[in-house]
């Protein structure tokens, strides 16, 4: 990037974009291919672009096969808990061994690649709140355009985090660490907020385009923003941003929609070697610094105890806990992201309670003493208890 597009290629790559059903995405994205002049500058987006048309064509004989009930793979699996983490890895890395640990699941084990043909989810259990873990088929780090890793990275776009284990008894282990990282971020699922993330959505309710979230323009203007997007036929959006953005990583959301994935990287066998910490180092050298590296041993159940509160703690997430005048707080948490409102729980509870809102008491690390007397933005910490009072 920039692709440096013709209007031409820009308009049907916006009719891709607004298509509908998959048939229509098929044919726009086929006229779009056609108009694109091939040269250096357009190489990624015509790599994208194939790439898409093909998982389009594969999602759509996969539809066809089952409507003639012919069946098929079943990949997509429901959220549930208060978070979806998938957990990805090349062959033979143990992760089905660490789903069996951590979880309710009960997978089947084999020292045979490719023993999971499909996702298995099970509920992670940290404090009083439940995770969703989904194993997956392994990555094909070799084929990276194989069909099972168009679908495997379609549940990693979907869920709400990323888990990646690797192995010490693997062979170039680092090779295969930088490939799997490499086909994540090819397939647009960024595993670090130190790169700049745009997400751009259209919208009809918003007049023009709207900037939000915590991110930073990196030499250009919001001018020149609106000049870009409308360059494509996007006149009315909501912009979010994350970390130092370019307005390279505009036009590249526009094209291949990057998200980002809150990350742990799992080092499983660790009791296989005398000394892991050379492994592990060598793969923190690798990975984003803002993602965590664990050692485990899913054989001897090390290192996992802590897997719960790492990636509570990477989803952002707090617990809140609601209470009555002169009653126990409910057992049972409200999940929300962190920096959450006392007055963002009170909706979350009942739209009419934020309406009336007058104060709240909070017990918890957020105030000086117990039963502190805040108002309605006073941001809450987890594990806070909150007596909502309203009129």
């Amino acid at each position: 990037m920039p692709a440096n597009l013709p209007a031409e290629a820009k308009a049907k790559l916006a009719r891709y974009s607004d298509a509908k059903t998959i048939e229509e995405k098929i044919r726009a994205l086929e006229e779009f291919i056609s108009s694109v002049p091939k040269h250096k500058g357009t190489e990624n987006i015509m790599l994208w672009a194939r790439r898409r048309l093909a998982e389009l064509r594969e999602e759509l004989e996969l539809r066809r096969r089952k409507k003639v009930g012919g069946g098929g793979l079943q990949f997509f699996v429901e959220k549930a808990g208060v978070a979806q983490a998938v957990i990805l890895g090349p062959p033979n890395v143990g992760k089905s061994s660490i789903l069996a640990r951590l979880t309710n699941a009960k997978p089947e084990i084999s020292p045979y690649p490719y023993t999971t043909k499909t996702p298995i989810p099970g509920m992670l259990a940290y404090k009083d709140v439940q995770i969703q873990l989904v194993d997956t088929p392994p990555l094909n780090i070799v084929d990276i355009d194989s069909g099972l890793n168009n679908r495997v990275l379609g549940l990693a776009r979907n869920a709400d985090a990323v888990i990646l284990v690797f192995s010490v008894d693997y062979g170039e282990l680092e090779e295969v660490v930088r490939r799997s990282l490499s086909l994540l971020e090819d397939r647009g699922i960024v595993i670090t907020r130190f790169k700049g993330v745009v997400r751009i959505r259209k919208s009809r309710g918003v007049e023009g385009v709207k900037v939000t979230g915590s991110g930073k323009f990196l030499d250009f203007t919001e001018d020149d923003l609106v000049r870009l997007l409308a360059s494509y036929r996007i006149f009315n959006a909501i912009v979010e941003l994350e970390g130092v953005v370019t307005l390279d990583d505009v036009e590249s959301a526009i094209i291949t929609s990057k998200v980002y994935k809150p990350a742990i990287v799992l080092v499983n066998k660790v009791d296989l070697v005398e000394r892991p910490e050379g492994f592990i180092d060598r793969i923190r050298n690798l990975v984003p610094a803002d993602v965590p590296v664990i050692p485990v041993s899913a054989e001897k159940d090390l290192g996992l105890n802590v897997v719960g509160e790492i990636l509570f703690k990477k989803l952002d997430l707090i617990r809140v806990y609601t209470k009555s005048p002169n009653k126990e707080p409910d057992p049972n948490p409200l999940v929300v992201k962190r920096g959450a409102t006392v007055i963002e729980v009170a909706e979350m509870i009942h739209v009419r309670l934020a309406r009336n809102f007058r104060y709240a008491r909070v017990w918890g690390g957020s105030v000086k003493y117990p039963g502190q007397r805040v108002g309605a933005e006073h941001v809450l910490e987890d594990g806070d208890v909150v007596e909502i009072h309203a009129s």
